[in-house]
């Protein structure tokens, strides 16, 4: 079967024109690359979004959780604000003030002579009651004499 050719039209026809009835290869080789463009934008779009989270993750941040909440808004809201907000969230380094907290409250409690609840349940089992050997503790008297008297006295440093 012959093919007959437009007069109007030249004698050499480009690659990407083809015949009647066969495959387009530029179209399938565009889709292919249309499709593999719009997936690797989209995993792009998404590992951008979540950068302040998994910084904040990889520093151990105290504000991760916020910050991983920040980038979700961010991501379904598209309201980039939300995104600066995690992003500087996620770069700052806020210290640790519930441990200072902690020890402060534990020095209050031993200027004020009082036991924190964990202390409290230590000295239990090993038999100390406010500070003074229990019966069963395995010391004698003699020996609690000899404690000097910084050993028995609780510092606040």
């Amino acid at each position: 079967m012959s093919v007959n050719v437009n007069p109007a039209a030249t004698h050499h026809m480009p690659f990407f024109i083809t015949a009647p009835g066969a495959t387009d290869v530029l179209m399938v080789v565009t889709a292919v690359f249309l499709l593999l463009v719009v997936v690797a934008f989209g995993l792009l779009f998404l590992r951008l979004h979540s950068l302040p989270e998994r910084m904040a993750h990889r520093g151990q941040k105290l504000q991760f959780e916020i910050v991983a909440v920040l980038c979700l808004i961010a991501l379904f809201t598209h309201v980039h604000a939300f995104w600066i907000a995690a992003l500087l969230l996620a770069l700052v380094d806020f210290p640790d003030i519930g441990d200072w907290m902690r020890r402060i409250a534990g020095g209050v409690e031993r200027i004020a002579g009082m036991q924190s609840a964990q202390n409290s349940s230590e000295a239990r089992k090993e038999g100390h009651v406010d500070g003074k050997v229990g019966e069963g503790a395995g010391t004698s008297s003699d020996e609690t004499a000899s404690r000097s008297v910084k050993d028995r006295e609780p510092t606040h440093a």
